[in-house]
């Protein structure tokens, strides 16, 4: 796929500082679809991620994986480049850390780059930049934490409520002076007994007498840019009426200048990391709010926040995989330039040598006359950090080509998952890094235990990792939930041919059943070098497929309260679509022949397997607890079948006496139910032991040894027949 997002690019861009200024003939033409377009509520007719609790593989949602043109990729590397060099040279992040504070020229220099502006429309003096550009500049705004969070505050969260959600009005008023960075945004929710709970802020607006204004009260906390924000986008309670005429609270957004009054910031956090990013307490007190700065409608302002929240999330992954590149792949020369400028004074080579040093490190060091890099246990380090850097880049970049379609994509569960992934996985590297560098990595005099550090937050903020974990899970189960309520009704009221179909898929899963969802074979889109990884996919989708119906029978609305459930099916999802986005990357690569395909390649199988494996584990855990009591009746007498768990089935019926549901893992009876005399019959399977079933009908009792080649066993039930399995040597049943 082609982004057709950049058409044109000055070629005389050099460092990059005046990129904006129509006065130096050199503005930026980036012309794309406007960014609110990707990131409302309105989905696709289809939605990959959500689809995945059905046990379905929309392939044409993420197969080819996004691609850009040769020509579009030299505009965009024009762009990067003075960007890069910015950062490299004039911006100093062990002063920023130490000082707790970005100087005003750096910030100056951000600013001339446009990197206030990156997303904002050209018509309002912005660079109008695609969320596939706006990750890959991430990879570089990364190679300083406190300028990361500076920027993604203002951007992401802080002016994306005016971009989303604004009126035309709002747009014009604002968005021109937050794009040029004139004004600095900031996004106020988080409060002292409100934290992942939005809904539960205390702070209030309440409209004034004559109608035209609200005033707002209320203590915000932890807001980023929140001492030098201009514009803020404020949440606060308000009271509004419904239709029946009944006063309610709810939750409303707001803009709201700094110079309206009223508004006072705290002293800034002194913070574990990120520390030159300005992290404070906002107090509004009787700010005088016009109602035309409400954004959107009154009492809509939940959604608001969320929408704002979810769009952002995927540019973590093009972030913490820039930043664990660099970390991976310092030159030795390039530290020993770090402590010379230090010794001199000198300005230069700052943010080359923070973030280019593990792997020349252990190229060069020597330990019991070997060097590093030849031992087992170093080697293993450094393919955790590559294999955690390509899953990060593939996720964040397949989210945001999703994002770029035409339309209104919802991408929100793709969003957070990238964030879970990511987050986690740069602690992972970091962590890892360290390890390798030993005292080097623990000591000030490195810049490695300052991305320790700022590396931290990435799980907590933007959405806890818990959370989203939680809205990962809730958000597709209640999606699948929708569809499948139907099913789970006739299931619930005893609908035989519902029952069996449950119940053969659940043997069929256990026997290790053959899926095809076409990744694979003649009209396939996954490469052939990749086929056993695209099968692991296709088996691990249709399990977790009846894995997710299994706990919605079980557990209805009150999953809600299932965590330890909830967090099992997150992180299966996760691993499925990092899978997906993997596989597509590889194939891709593949296909226009990109020189380094066989590292991708290896990269992603290695990667599908270990999930595979992960996944299979997490979801057996799910249905291991599982026990899915059915009950019919047959002619005026009740039948019982009872799933325990996913390794193994009983039913038995002895409508002649009664009905004996057994546990196949412990031997025990788990239930006995009265029924009279007619007919009695059950069935026994178990993986990993042998498979058995019996029947008795009018007193005939027959007998299959299916592992001893016997191929059926059918129960006829006056004349209906109520039972059938297939057992074949290779597995599939």
């Amino acid at each position: 796929m082609n982004f057709n997002r950049i058409l044109s690019l000055t070629k005389t861009a050099k460092l990059g500082r005046t990129l904006l200024s129509a006065r130096a003939g050199e503005r930026l033409n980036f012309r794309v679809q406007s960014p609110q377009l990707c990131v409302q509520t309105s989905s696709r007719s289809l939605s990959y991620a959500k689809d995945l609790f059905l046990g379905k593989v929309n392939k044409n949602e993420v197969f080819p994986y996004p691609e850009i043109s040769n020509e579009e990729l030299e505009e965009i590397k024009q762009f990067v480049v003075p960007v890069e060099k910015f950062f490299h040279e004039d911006v100093d992040s062990k002063k920023i850390d130490e000082e707790a504070k970005i100087p005003p020229e750096t910030l100056d220099g951000l600013k001339s780059l446009g990197l206030f502006g990156i997303q904002v429309p050209e018509e309002y003096g912005g660079l109008g930049l695609s969320n596939t550009m706006y990750a890959r500049l991430g990879e570089i705004t990364s190679l300083d934490g406190a300028i990361a969070v500076t920027l993604a505050a203002h951007q992401a969260i802080g002016l994306k409520g005016i971009l989303m959600a604004g009126t035309e009005e709002q747009k014009a008023k604002y968005l021109p002076r937050l794009a040029s960075g004139e004004h600095v945004a900031a996004f106020c929710l988080t409060e002292p007994g409100s934290g992942s709970d939005a809904a539960s802020i205390q702070t209030r607006a309440t409209l004034t007498e004559d109608g035209k204004h609200f005033l707002i009260n209320g203590s915000k906390i932890w807001i980023s840019n929140g001492g030098m924000a201009d514009i803020m986008t404020v949440f606060a309670r308000t009271e509004v009426v419904d239709k029946e005429g009944q006063k309610n609270e709810k939750i409303t957004a707001f803009i709201v200048e700094k110079t309206f009054g009223g508004v006072a910031s705290g002293k800034p956090e002194d913070k574990l990391g990120i520390r030159g990013s300005n992290t404070c307490e906002v107090t509004f007190e009787n700010t005088k709010v016009p109602i035309e700065n409400v954004i959107g409608e009154v009492g809509g302002g939940f959604k608001v926040a969320m929408n704002i929240l979810n769009s952002g999330r995927f540019s973590m992954g093009s972030a913490c995989a820039g930043m664990i590149k660099k970390l991976i792949g310092i030159k030795m020369i390039q530290l020993i330039n770090f402590f010379v400028n230090k010794q001199t004074g000198s300005n230069k080579i700052r943010n080359v040598c923070l973030s280019e040093m593990t792997a020349d490190y252990a190229s060069t060091r020597k330990q019991f006359t070997r060097k590093l890099a030849e031992f087992g246990m170093i080697q293993e380090k450094f393919s955790i950090m590559a294999l955690n850097v390509f899953v990060m880049e593939s996720m964040a970049y397949l989210t945001a080509g999703l994002m770029d379609r035409p339309g209104v994509p919802d991408c929100s569960v793709e969003a957070a998952m990238v964030k879970v992934f990511s987050s986690e996985g740069a602690w992972v590297c970091v962590s890892e890094a360290l390890q390798v560098l030993g005292g080097v990595g623990y000591t000030k005099n490195y810049p490695f235990e300052r991305y320790l550090r700022d590396c931290r937050i990435l799980q907590i903020f933007e959405g806890t990792n818990e959370i989203l974990r939680m809205y990962i899970a809730l958000t597709g189960m209640q999606y699948a939930g929708k569809i499948l309520t139907g099913k789970i009704k006739e299931m619930k009221k005893g609908n035989v041919g519902v029952v069996f179909e449950i119940l053969g898929k659940k043997l069929k899963d256990s026997l290790g059943r053959t899926v095809d969802y076409g990744l694979t074979g003649k009209d396939g889109v996954v490469h052939p070098s990749l086929t056993e990884s695209a099968k692991m996919l296709e088996q691990n989708v249709a399990l977790f497929g009846s894995t997710v119906e299994g706990l919605l029978y079980r557990y209805g609305k009150t999953v809600v309260d299932e965590q330890l459930v909830l967090k099992r099916v997150a992180d299966t999802l996760i691993n499925l679509y990092a899978m997906t986005a993997v596989l597509s990357r590889a194939s891709r690569s593949i296909s226009i022949g990109l020189r380094n395909h066989g590292h991708e390649v290896l990269l992603a199988n290695t990667f599908c397997k270990d999930a595979f494996f992960k996944n299979n584990y997490w979801m057996t855990q799910l249905q291991r607890n599982e026990k899915l009591e059915l009950q019919w009746t047959l002619d005026g007498h009740q039948l019982s079948v009872v799933s325990v768990g996913i390794s193994a089935i009983a039913a038995s019926s002895s409508l002649d006496a009664h009905i004996c549901l057994g546990d196949l893992g412990t031997g025990k009876q788990i239930k006995s139910i009265d029924a009279g005399p007619v007919v009695a019959w059950s069935v026994v399977f178990s993986p990993g032991s042998k498979y058995k079933a019996t029947g008795s009908h009018l007193g005939k009792v027959n007998i299959f040894g299916l592992e001893s080649g016997k191929k059926e066993y059918s129960l006829d039930t006056r004349g209906k027949s109520i039972l059938s399995i297939t057992y074949r040597p290779d597995g599939d049943t």
